[in-house]
């Protein structure tokens, strides 16, 4: 379940960390025919490995089929993630879909989208695992209840992100600029999130079991027995449900809810059919050891944690991430290098510390969590045998070795060694607790020190640093080597224009239009330097035109229409400052406000030359 849930948080970070390019170098059918070689790739890559699973699955014990089994599931996704990261910044399949008018309007729509493909791919690989884990009694239920159950327990983590985002893209349909500017800069986004996740955390469990589901569960004895638990524990809850998940034949028990209102007790059908009553009792004290020691709540304060984390950091990774940059390509490599390309290397290391950090920081709490969690029973109970004794029938029912580890779990077999240690004697849990309170204590001061330092030294522009972090002297010392490389002269030109020297910027772009007369990036930063530039002596209007006019019947882009309409405007033309403006809202897949205050700038302007003409007429008819 937790592999599940990290699967999905990363393609939800490799998809929000994407940024469409200005221009796309493959055709629509290109993409579309590359997409659909993948997708039949993976189809047939998923039918062979089970097939040769099932095949060579004869007289091996369940435990190493049950291995095998697993471990081709997780290789597939991984592969998956992969084929949905090139479908993302290979084929760029989000800019195809950019314009459609609802998805233009709820960028949330458009990352559901992408999200259901990447279920698709998980879909893939569980209809063909379906029938190797039906023949060895690892699933029981339909094929089509084996594929429902496992998107039913892995979609409810993108909840909370749902919720946020689009109240966040329906805050834009106010007619208050003060919301949209909020949801357009990242400290309100940031506000944003941190305003409605507390509401969010609190209530998502009711969500959650509906979409699972569950049910109250009967009144009887097993109900009465969780119910005298709860009560010796003192511990409130909104309901006791009966948890349908995987046919209800896993032997589980859960507990979720930061607060009573919200908090339910998840039973399924297996554990109450297969455990005595005194089982049953060491597992329902271990699920409210969870709520006793706030793990729940500590979950929350990890994902916060990392937030917190990358926020204060994340200007120091580019920092040290860009500036040695030199040091690994060569010159003619970084005259070519793009924004989108530095962009695109800075997110796979987002999402690789994203993955080290939950891998072995959230996960190192989360095992140690449930082995607290185990040691609870002897709160409630006078023995911790009970428990034992389900976890050996859990091991025996599914088919697991008892020694099989996971990143979030502690193997059967330790737990039940641990278990019996603190039988024997109980100081092995006050050590535990102290460990797990020693283990919070550093966790919290080394991620004081981080943030601290982090934003102490934190870049003012994040853009604008990552420009410069080609030293000056590094380009100029290359463009003695390689004068003739106008990447290298445009590059420098973007280092001095993001230092301020307009001057030296300008001629730099002019250099690299010399060596490369259809160069369109390099003709529109000059355009748009020479109609906006902030020292006003070295604004030229009329060149300003005609090198947008040269970039736009090259490439036209938004960003460059936009060079192009601001031209017309600094030159009078406000007419066609208005339809180059237009064009360039039409053509925009980002940034969509900037292009339409952009065009009511333009109309405003067009309609006060319009009154102006109109007065002077009416003025000369009358003399």
């Amino acid at each position: 379940m937790f592999g599940n849930f990290i699967y999905f948080i990363v393609v939800l970070l490799i998809y929000l960390t994407y940024q469409s390019p200005e221009s796309i170098e493959l055709a629509f059918s290109e993409a579309f025919l590359t997409f659909g070689a993948l997708i039949f790739f993976y189809l047939f890559l998923a039918k062979y490995a089970f097939r040769r699973l099932e095949k060579s699955a004869a007289g091996k014990s369940l435990p190493a089929v049950d291995y095998r089994f697993s471990n081709i599931q997780r290789h597939l996704a991984i592969l998956a993630i992969g084929l949905f990261t090139v479908d993302i910044y290979g084929l760029h399949l989000p800019a195809f879909i950019s314009n459609l008018p609802i998805l233009s309007h709820f960028p949330t729509l458009k990352a559901l989208l992408f999200l259901i493909l990447f279920i698709g791919y998980l879909a893939i690989i569980w209809y063909y695992a379906y029938p190797v884990g039906r023949r060895f009694g690892m699933v029981g239920e339909s094929r089509r209840g084996y594929i429902w159950s496992n998107i039913a327990l892995s979609v409810p983590v993108l909840i909370p992100w749902f919720i946020i985002s689009i109240t966040a893209d329906l805050l834009s349909f106010l007619p208050f600029e003060y919301f949209k500017d909020i949801h357009n800069n990242p400290v309100g986004s940031l506000l944003i999130l941190i305003a409605l996740l507390p509401a969010i955390a609190i209530t998502a469990p009711a969500l959650i079991q509906r979409f699972w589901g569950c049910q109250p569960l009967s009144s009887g004895v097993h109900r009465d027995r969780i119910e005298s638990m709860c009560n010796r524990a003192k511990v409130k809850y909104a309901e006791i449900l009966s948890w349908p998940i995987f046919g209800g034949r896993m032997i589980t028990a859960g507990v979720m809810g930061l607060v009573h209102r919200f908090r339910y007790i998840l039973v399924t059908d297996a554990l109450l059919q297969n455990l005595s009553f005194e089982e049953i009792d060491t597992v329902i004290a271990h699920e409210i050891g969870h709520v006793k020691k706030y793990h729940i709540q500590l979950y929350i304060f990890f994902f916060l944690g990392f937030l917190l984390l990358w926020f204060s950091i994340q200007d120091v990774i580019l920092f040290i991430l860009f500036y040695n940059a030199y040091a690994l390509f060569s010159a003619e490599i970084i005259g070519k290098i793009s924004l989108q390309v530095l962009y695109g290397v800075f997110n796979i290391f987002f999402v690789a510390i994203f993955l080290l950090y939950f891998r072995y920081i959230f996960g190192f709490f989360v095992r140690n969590f449930e082995r607290q969690a185990d040691a609870f029973v002897f709160n409630l109970m006078p023995s911790a045998s009970p428990l034992i004794r389900s976890l050996e029938k859990v091991a025996l029912t599914s088919g697991q070795s008892p020694d099989k580890p996971n990143w979030h779990h502690f193997s059967i077999s330790e737990r039940i060694r641990f278990l019996r240690n603190c039988e024997t004697d109980r100081r092995f849990v006050k050590n535990h607790d102290r460990k797990v309170r020693n283990s919070l204590i550093a966790y919290a001061l080394v991620l004081g020190i981080c943030t601290t330092a982090g934003w102490s030294i934190k870049p003012s522009t994040l853009e604008n640093k990552l420009i410069a972090s080609f030293p000056e002297k590094l380009l100029i010392l290359q463009i003695e080597k390689t004068p003739s490389n106008p990447d290298l002269h445009y590059n420098l030109g973007s280092v001095y224009l993001a230092k301020g020297k307009f001057a030296e910027s300008m001629d730099s772009y002019q250099r690299a239009i010399e060596l490369r007369p259809h160069f369109p990036e390099a003709l529109n930063n000059l355009a748009w330097l020479y109609a906006t530039c902030e020292d006003e002596s070295l604004r030229r209007p009329s060149q300003a035109l005609k090198l947008a006019l040269a970039a736009a019947e090259l490439m036209p882009q938004a960003h460059i229409l936009d060079t192009l309409a601001e031209s017309y405007y600094v030159n009078g033309d406000f007419k066609k400052a208005l339809q180059a403006g237009k064009q360039a809202l039409h053509q925009a897949t980002e940034n969509r406000d900037y292009y339409l205050k952009q065009v009511i700038r333009f109309e405003k302007a067009t309609t006060g030359v319009m009154v102006e003409r109109q007065e002077i007429v009416s003025q000369e008819a009358e003399e």
